[in-house]
């Protein structure tokens, strides 16, 4: 699918325009549109009232044009006259001052008549739409996201914990109540998070899962009105990558396909670019990874620049061509944008769009979508291949709220996910696909596992963790490891959890926290490296120190180890470094594993490779995301998927070029 949001609600007095979009839809070779995502107040002008006929006239009209049809459920942003018949609805902040309409996601999720009105136009657009040939996809609602603190919310929130702790005793042990005399006596006495209340750890946790929760319920009532209906078209919303106001892992059990909105920041030079492309791929890998690595749909992006981002700078040109065949390489079978007209007036009129307010085909960014649509027409082999990785990072969002909001170590940026990015940097320039997995995901097919800042460690993961080792695989974690449990509880016995001080090989007596302006050093195999931001004091228990720092009344103590723990090996990096031995580390396990690329080509910097198979075909994404021509050599005899020239020695790629190979497995 190429394509994009199709808004012609908003056009219903230029039907000129309406008919010249069909023409520019052909001339861009997009071939779907998504369409009603925004559109309540046009299919229903008033309670109980409904009126297709617009949606009717797209939907017909885009098929007809050789297009299908992504279809929205319209509960992203509500009409006025729902807000005013219904103020109950609208969202209550943290504060408890209610929400007055406006915005889009300013609605109670838990609101019995929001749901009820949400449900009832789901199932008439399922009815009039379910057996349409165009209509390929469901699209649930828009960036579901906020949360709401309604009486309503909050007495919901309290039967969550009801349910997950059973007694008001076990939920005062596990939020460790008797600090500051804050034991509750009474269920009803159990509030969320709020600046005139308060805000602390398994609190805050708590309440973080409750609203991935509830967002999720309400969303399986959009589900359950379409599929009272409509049994077979696959249903999906889109995500926001490393978004931290929802739980994806929860929502995604949910869905038939994941689909997410990617707007990265290019800016134009290599050095902020490439850790741009480096984000991305690791947020592709992300979405990629919560429905069992199986194709995604990047259903927003942007041919231009984004209205809302703090530099509204153009994309480059061949920019649009490589951040949307970078998606496909991590697994994306669909390239749509944000948006494919722009909007004459309101919030995002200067929005990035496949036709301009100029109204034609003759602008930079339509005739780049228009040649990026016919390339995409040669990559139909592409579509349904799987991205197969023999390494896997760990992401928890529970971790990261925890480790983000906990008190101590720095307080105002932690660098979660900086440290993400600094850990799979190493795998992405050197061409390793890569796999974002959870705590609830098979780790017995991969031969790495790394786990930075692994804060929070439930029982159960500290056991797959250690079996994992024990079978022979190799774990590498960081500073910050195995302190709580779920809920926020220090382990007791000392740090990292339990049987990963086995596991490791070490024991963590305490961490320094160092200031902006400082820094320690560490000796390893004879080169300096600056640690910099945490230092752990770490001492051995079977493990064998790999570097040691210098200074400091840690001086001598072991920064970096490694231990044989059953068949495997785990290796623990005890304070933060600025990415270069990280790098260096991260190439030497790589090495003994035999991990490598699946092009055999070195790769300069900015130039990276990532590749898809179906089992008897690889194909191989080599992308230059640097602003000079890079060359690289490769000894194997590839097929140019678009052209079907041979390739091989010698290979050029001019500033943001993807060359497509495929060969066999």
């Amino acid at each position: 699918l190429h394509g994009g949001d199709y808004n012609p609600d908003q056009w219903q007095d230029h039907p000129d325009i309406l008919e010249e979009d069909m023409r520019l839809m052909k001339l861009a070779n997009c071939n779907s549109m998504t369409v009603g995502i925004f559109a309540w107040s046009a299919l229903e002008p008033e309670d109980g009232v409904y009126d297709f006929a617009f949606l009717d006239k797209a939907i017909n009209d885009v098929y007809a044009n050789g297009g299908r049809i992504v279809l929205a459920t319209p509960s992203g942003a509500r009409p006025a006259w729902l807000a005013q018949k219904y103020p109950e609805i609208l969202r209550t902040n943290a504060d408890r001052t209610k929400r007055i309409f406006g915005y889009r996601h300013n609605h109670c999720f838990s609101s019995p008549i929001y749901r009820r009105k949400v449900s009832e136009i789901n199932k008439k657009l399922a009815e009039r739409y379910k057996d349409h040939p165009a209509v390929v996809m469901w699209h649930l609602s828009n960036e579901y996201g906020g949360e709401c603190h309604c009486e309503l919310c909050r007495e919901n929130f309290r039967e969550w914990l009801k349910k997950k702790y059973g007694t008001l005793k076990e939920l005062n042990y596990q939020w460790w109540n008797a600090f500051w005399s804050h034991t509750y006596t009474d269920w009803s006495q159990i509030e969320p998070p709020s600046p005139i209340g308060e805000r602390f750890g398994a609190q805050y946790i708590d309440w973080m899962r409750f609203v991935s929760y509830q967002t999720t319920d309400f969303m399986k009532c959009e589900i359950d009105a379409i599929r009272s209906i409509d049994k077979k078209t696959p249903i999906t919303t889109n995500l926001m990558g490393f978004y931290q106001g929802l739980d994806y892992r929860v929502i995604a059990k949910e869905l038939d396909v994941i689909s997410w909105d990617s707007y990265p920041f290019w800016k134009g030079n290599d050095r902020d670019d490439i850790a741009t492309a480096n984000l991305t791929a690791l947020t592709h890998d992300l979405m990629r990874g919560l429905k069992n690595d199986t194709p995604f749909m990047m259903m927003e992006s942007t041919p231009g620049s984004a209205d809302w981002q703090e530099y509204c700078k153009q994309k480059r040109p061949g920019q649009n061509t490589l951040g949307a065949l970078q998606a496909i390489a991590h697994g994306s079978d669909t390239v749509q944008y944000f948006q494919w007209r722009k909007g004459r007036g309101n919030r995002e009129k200067f929005h990035g769009a496949v036709v301009d307010h100029d109204g034609s085909e003759n602008t930079r960014i339509f005739k780049e979508v228009s040649e990026l649509g016919a390339r995409l027409k040669k990559l139909d082999s592409v579509v349904g291949t799987l991205v197969k990785s023999r390494v896997a990072l760990i992401y928890d969002w529970s971790n990261q709220w925890a480790f983000d909001d906990t008190k101590g170590f720095h307080k105002k940026d932690k660098k979660f996910i900086s440290t993400l990015e600094k850990h799979y940097l190493p795998l992405w320039k050197r061409g390793i696909n890569t796999d974002v997995i959870g705590f609830e995901d098979d780790f017995s097919k991969y031969d790495l596992i790394i786990a930075p800042l692994l804060y929070s460690v439930p029982k159960a993961l500290e056991d797959k963790l250690e079996a994992f080792v024990r079978n022979g695989g190799t774990l590498l974690s960081t500073y910050a490891s195995g302190y709580v449990n779920e809920n926020d509880l220090c382990h007791l016995g000392g740090f990292p959890a339990g049987r990963l001080k086995d596991v490791f090989g070490i024991w963590n007596e305490e961490i320094d926290t160092l200031y902006p302006n400082e820094y320690n050093t560490v000796n390893a195999d004879g080169n300096e490296v600056k640690a910099i931001d945490y230092c752990e004091v770490i001492h051995l228990r079977g493990a064998r120190a790999l570097a040691n720092y210098t200074s400091d009344f840690y001086a001598d103590g072991a920064a970096v180890t490694v231990n044989e723990y059953g068949k495997g090996k785990a290796y623990y990096i005890a304070c933060r470094d600025e990415g270069e031995y990280t790098d260096t580390l991260t190439e030497r396990i790589l090495n003994e594993l035999e991990i490598t690329s699946d092009f055999d080509g070195e790769l300069g910097e900015g130039l990276t490779v990532r590749s898809r198979s179906d089992g008897e075909n690889l194909f191989v994404f080599l992308e230059n995301f640097s602003t000079s021509e890079r060359v690289t050599k490769t000894a194997h005899e590839w097929i140019n998927l678009e052209t079907g020239e041979t390739v091989t020695g010698e290979i050029k790629l001019k500033r943001y070029q993807t060359l497509i190979l495929s060969g066999k497995i």
